[in-house]
């Protein structure tokens, strides 16, 4: 009696990265590639473990519904990935427009940027905040790049992505920062806000100043005591 045939297997896309060995350049595309995935599960827990901001929270939020728009796009164009490198990759039976990394680089860095020129998020110099609102940019062209460069997606593939994130990236700051911020108070005085320490902080101008003084006058209070 024959043996069944093994079923067939898939790999997990997100973390699944491959590259040209010996390709220095590829194995730094290859790590550029996941911070969407540092992004996501250090950065966002790490954020609400210390910080706990309405702002973080609805930057993920608006992510995760970033995320489940470009997997309905994706499973109704059902457009493949490149051919010449999908049976190498083993992304085949995955489908490629628009790319979801170039989406979540575009709609993170769009958000983040304009949350530091609009709000300020606690940094009350202006040159500051343009700075600090160019810093995720480099990674979501690298991101960009990278996609292409490795053989996941094609040049409109991560255009498109990039293009869909930026747009919601900006439409999901003017919801949140329009609507949304008018139920923040609420959400702090909830009880569920009030068990988990959320909180807003945009509105005031210089946070790290802030925390900074109550922090020292914090410490200063039980020796005067």
């Amino acid at each position: 009696m024959e043996d069944a045939p093994a079923a067939a297997l898939k790999a997990v896309t997100l973390t699944h990265v491959r590259y040209p060995r010996g390709d220095s350049l590829g194995h730094f595309l290859a790590w550029v590639s996941l911070i969407p995935v540092f992004i996501s599960f250090g950065g966002f827990i790490s954020h609400f473990i210390f910080r706990r901001e309405l702002q973080g929270l609805c930057l993920t939020l608006g992510l995760i519904i970033s995320q489940v728009i470009n997997e309905l796009i994706k499973s109704s164009i059902q457009q493949s990935r490149p051919s010449s490198m999908c049976a190498v990759l083993e992304v085949c039976d995955s489908h490629g427009w628009p790319s979801s990394h170039s989406q979540f680089m575009f709609f993170f860095s769009t958000y983040f940027s304009l949350l530091c020129l609009i709000n300020g998020v606690g940094v009350s110099s202006p040159g500051s905040r343009r700075i600090i609102a160019l810093l995720p940019w480099p990674s979501a062209f690298l991101t960009l790049y990278s996609r292409v460069y490795l053989g996941y997606h094609t040049i409109p593939q991560v255009l498109a992505g990039s293009t869909l994130g930026l747009l919601l990236g900006a439409g999901w700051y003017w919801i949140v920062n329009t609507m949304l911020v008018d139920f923040f108070p609420a959400v702090e005085e909830s009880a569920i806000g009030r068990f988990l320490y959320i909180k807003d902080s945009s509105h005031i101008p210089n946070v790290l100043k802030f925390e900074y003084d109550n922090a020292r006058a914090a410490r200063k209070k039980p020796a005067k005591d």
